[in-house]
């Protein structure tokens, strides 16, 4: 595995860039047993980067999901700083999936005991070396220094031919990538300037035709860059130009110092530890873009929600295996070899003492955007806050076995009574109307009513005293 050179005083080992008391416990309880996942594939035009922070030192990787014709991919990307070819590195796209399932907000089921045995809830745990040819050649350069634009670095790295440019005026910066295949949509000369204000610099990569062929398949790998700079901040906004719509972004922080929150946009959390009808079960991803979609919808149609926030290694419940030492460190966790290296506990999907937790705090933000709503690029820092939390919805089966006992009248009235509150929630967290619910709820054959037992006549009582007799 390839070294990742940080700066000259810093070496990495590794690096690339969700009441009653016989019913059952509280809500506020975790655990459960863990039976579905909201993750990005629910979203159409959906990007994942993660983002790795300790001090000002930053590990960042950006998933590509282009698929299409190499010759068309182009990536311009602001920096705060001028990269080198030891600081990028060509990743693997399953860490990037790996790390979105085990973040995922999640769906639970709990089970009611039999209220006849008289006891409470019993509750379950689950628990590239060679030189480019072109790049850095005299007529480019000339080019480059003719419209005020420097080329700072070259090289290749994997199947990826990549210049780290500084400019002087976006007119002339936007000339030169057009000039050279880099496709830059035609309102970004407003956008690139702010970034040459500020002294950005700008990361490009092309995809190396021949390095791609010896890889081969469709997808192109993440790109990780490291770097240092007190800037803690996603650039979005070039990614807004020309878009087409809503655009959904996934960012999977890893930290040493808990929770990571956006200061230029308010961070929320997704409603959570919500009670629904079984039948969600079937269709917990519908459930999920709508209820994500009222939620935006209550902020303006956009805005940033944190979906998951944990320690590394430890879950209640858990939507995926916790990442290994060495996944971390490929992501770019350049101190896990400064503490001792816990290994996985056994049954990796079930409850984990928090005392086994890794040096390692994930924080999950998405982020629904556009050029309107989200003028300013992310900008990020670390709180200090490690608690707690997650996207978890959660479903409760009534107990369906025999129950004969007075208690079972009073128990089958609770349930009922729960499961119109489910209606109630559920309507209100996505816009659904009680009608379509209720509907679901009856062709799906689950969580329906109990039919409870009808109170006798009033006049049945003298019935007992003189049987037989006309009342």
């Amino acid at each position: 595995m390839k070294q990742f050179k940080y700066l000259p005083k810093y070496l990495l080992s590794s690096a690339a860039a969700i009441s009653a008391l016989m019913i059952a416990p509280q809500a506020s309880a975790f655990c459960g047993f863990y039976v579905a996942k909201a993750d990005t594939d629910l979203f159409n035009q959906s990007s994942k980067v993660a983002l790795v922070r300790d001090g000002d030192r930053t590990v960042i990787t950006m998933a590509n999901d282009y698929i299409g014709d190499p010759t068309e991919f182009a990536m311009v990307i602001p920096v705060p700083t001028v990269i080198t070819k030891e600081q990028v590195h060509i990743s693997d796209s399953s860490l990037l999936d790996h790390l979105d399932a085990y973040t995922a907000p999640r769906l639970v089921e709990y089970f009611d005991s039999n209220p006849c045995a008289r006891r409470e809830y019993d509750q379950v745990t689950v628990t590239g070396n060679r030189r480019m040819a072109s790049v850095g050649a005299p007529m480019m350069e000339k080019e480059a220094k003719s419209l005020g634009v420097t080329i700072e670095e070259s090289f290749s790295v994997g199947e990826y031919d990549i210049l780290i440019l500084s400019a002087k005026e976006s007119d002339g910066l936007q000339t030169w990538l057009e000039s050279n295949g880099y496709r830059v949509p035609k309102k970004a000369v407003k956008t690139l300037g702010s970034y040459i204000k500020q002294d950005m610099k700008f990361f490009v990569a092309k995809v190396n035709l021949e390095e791609k062929a010896k890889q081969g398949g469709e997808m192109l790998r993440p790109i990780a860059v490291a770097y240092e700079s007190p800037k803690f901040m996603l650039p979005i906004r070039l990614g807004t130009v020309n878009a087409n719509g809503d655009q959904d972004l996934f960012v999977y922080t890893l930290t040493r110092n808990g929770k990571v929150e956006t200061t230029n946009y308010r961070t929320q959390k997704i409603p959570s530890d919500k009670e629904l009808p079984i039948f969600i079960k079937d269709d917990f991803g519908d459930f999920y873009k709508d209820m994500y979609k009222i939620s935006a919808k209550r902020e303006g149609g956009h805005g940033v929600f944190m979906e998951y926030a944990w320690d590394m290694n430890w879950c209640d419940p858990c939507a995926a295996d916790p990442l290994s030492n060495d996944q971390l460190k490929e992501l770019g966790v350049f101190w896990l070899d400064e503490g001792r290296d816990i290994q996985p506990m056994p049954n990796p999907r079930r409850f984990r003492p928090k005392q086994m937790a890794k040096d390692v705090y994930v924080t999950r933000l998405h982020v629904r955007y556009d050029a309107e709503s989200f003028p300013e690029d992310l900008k990020f820092k670390t709180t200090g806050d490690k608690q707690n939390f997650q996207g978890r919805y959660i479903l409760r089966h009534a107990f369906d076995g025999d129950m004969e006992c007075p208690e079972a009248e009073a128990y089958k009235k609770q349930v009922n009574a729960r499961k119109e509150t489910e209606i109630k929630t559920l309507a209100n967290l996505t816009g659904w109307e009680t009608k379509y619910i209720r509907t679901k709820i009856k062709t799906s054959g689950k969580g329906e009513l109990f039919e409870l037992d009808k109170p006798k006549k009033k006049s049945d009582w003298w019935n007992n005293i003189w049987p037989g007799e006309d009342e």
